[in-house]
């Protein structure tokens, strides 16, 4: 490894960190999957034991290969006939959309998703995954903007969240928050409980959110003044800033 991930274990994590890498050859010094998972359920699997790499045998719902670049062409699933079935969409044409809009890789460019958690990752990551509550998340956004000013994302749809919680910030470079409760596997398979937060962070980023978590006040002393106390201290600020213009 070349980056040194070593503060978010700052944080006290109920869930680890995971480490997500992509790649088209076969890692050599991690085991392959021992069971069948869903891709979103793969995170779950890495945080409760080893680190392990999943081949296209070891999916076991199908539509996780669509966004790999793993599966042929489906009029089952690119048609969008399940959601309706589902009762997640209206009918076929909205289902489809999903499939039309799909982030996704080019066939057979990877054939392998490694994934480790933080206390036993071994490599550089394409995606950092941390499972947060609230006040967790927000230190971590702030980073991400405190010297840029950037806005992040939370984008996603109600089936396939697995497209949005890998391949879209993957692909974009861009993080991007999911909540838990709000896909459609995720909380049928019973993974998380509610109002988990799913922030999951591209390579690119990670530099930037570490030097920053390194510099920056976690604490806002703010947050725990109130409201009144807040309004004052920012009609102070005000006031002396206009002070000195």
């Amino acid at each position: 490894m070349n980056l040194d991930l070593s503060i978010f274990h700052r944080f006290g994590f109920d869930y680890q960190p995971v480490g997500v890498k992509f790649d088209v050859f076969k890692p050599k010094q991690i085991s392959q999957l021992d069971q069948k998972a869903a891709f979103c359920e793969m995170l779950k699997v890495a945080q409760e034991g080893r680190a392990f790499y999943a081949a296209k045998e070891d999916h076991e719902c199908k539509a996780g290969l669509i966004p790999l670049g793993m599966s042929e062409p489906n009029p089952i699933f690119d048609s969008g006939q399940i959601g309706p079935k589902l009762g997640v969409y209206e009918d076929a044409r909205a289902n489809r959309k999903i499939y039309t809009d799909m982030y996704k890789l080019q066939k057979d460019t990877v054939k392998y998703v490694i994934f480790s958690s933080l206390d036993q990752l071994s490599y550089d990551p394409d995606l950092l995954i941390v499972t947060a509550k609230p006040h967790q998340a927000e230190i971590i956004l702030r980073a991400m903007s405190y010297r840029t000013g950037n806005a992040w994302n939370a984008k996603g749809t109600t089936v396939v969240g697995c497209v949005y919680l890998y391949m879209y910030p993957y692909l974009t470079g861009e993080l991007n928050l999911l909540v838990g409760g709000l896909h459609h596997g995720m909380k049928a398979r019973q993974l998380y409980p509610e109002g988990w937060l799913f922030l999951s962070i591209p390579f690119q980023l990670l530099p930037e959110i570490v030097s920053n978590l390194k510099t920056m006040e976690w604490d806002l002393p703010q947050y725990s003044w109130g409201k009144e106390r807040h309004i004052e201290r920012m009609k102070e600020i005000a006031q002396e800033l206009q002070k000195e213009m």
